[in-house]
């Protein structure tokens, strides 16, 4: 299986606002750069719609270095919060409804058919494939603003 390396995040100007998310796919010497976003939506979908988006665009099983600032999606997975929250119809565990579900369900799937290695990186630090991912994602907000 190939090894992609992958930087996500995700910006909201208000939350909930506009919003965007930006992701950088590195494979050898290739690098690929995706953004989008939304009119109306929050950080957290961002963040995970970032992640999503970028696995979305492998097109084969991988290997996937993702690294994220996002605290929310990195201890989700790794703490194995996203699977107890589906496993008990989508409530956590001090019985409120999950947030997100949609998109966490998509996310599962996709760890599912990856192999994804999760990293937490420090936001707004001296990682520069995390500060272009703010720019994008900041940027997809901006847009968003303005209609």
């Amino acid at each position: 299986m190939k090894t992609v390396t992958i930087y996500t995040d995700g910006a909201c100007s208000g939350n909930p606002g506009p919003g965007g998310w930006g992701a950088i796919l590195m494979y050898g010497g290739h690098q690929k750069e995706l953004s989008g976003g939304e009119q109306q939506t929050t950080n957290n979908r961002m963040e995970l719609t970032g992640v999503i988006s970028a696995l979305e665009a492998l097109k084969e099983p991988c290997i996937v270095e993702l690294y994220s600032d996002s605290k929310y999606v990195i201890d989700a997975l790794q703490k194995g919060w996203a699977k107890s929250w589906r496993a008990k119809g989508w409530i956590k565990s001090d019985k409120k409804p999950a947030l997100n579900p949609d998109l966490w369900e998509k996310l599962l799937n996709l760890c599912e058919y990856h192999k994804v290695n999760l990293h937490w990186v420090k936001g707004h630090a001296s990682n520069p494939y995390n500060n272009r991912c703010d720019e994008l994602a900041v940027a997809q907000s901006q847009q968003y603003k303005l209609l």
